[in-house]
């Protein structure tokens, strides 16, 4: 089952059972990924929504962080009850040891040997890594592991 249909049988499903939050943040993921085929005039694949959904998390944990900076707890709560429904649909983060097989079998295909390399080898790592693991602590490990 593909992850759009995934989403309207669980919108459904929440109408059906009057759980209000839930259907709200579903309907806005269906927008969001509406309103990106719509912008670029194509249908969204699983790998496309993971995407659309990776920014919707990120959106909303950063501002998690400006409503604590500014001391509304309420509203916090309700961004982080967000992120809770999103990250139903996101597939589970890949762990520093799965993402460091990754990095070394991407120097072993690319022969990547120095930090001048780095782009050689972030390219088929996001493609490959694409919403199973945070893009900026890859780059950190790629960093680490190219320099020493």
């Amino acid at each position: 089952m593909s992850l759009k249909q995934r989403l309207t049988d669980d919108m459904k499903a929440a109408m059906k059972s009057g759980d209000k939050q839930s259907l709200g943040v579903i309907r806005l993921i269906n927008a969001a990924i509406k309103q990106k085929e719509v912008d670029e005039r194509i249908e969204l694949d699983d790998t496309a929504v993971i995407a659309v959904l990776d920014k919707m998390v990120k959106q909303r944990r950063d501002s998690v962080g400006q409503y604590e900076a500014a001391a509304r707890e309420d509203l916090a709560a309700v961004e982080r009850d967000e992120i809770v429904v999103i990250e139903r649909y996101v597939p589970a983060k890949l762990g520093e040891a799965e993402i460091l097989a990754a990095i070394e079998a991407a120097i072993a295909e690319t022969g990547a040997t120095g930090p001048a390399d780095m782009g050689k080898l972030m390219g088929p790592l996001k493609a490959k890594l694409a919403g199973q693991a945070d893009m900026g602590q890859v780059s950190a490990l790629v960093k680490k592991r190219l320099a020493g």
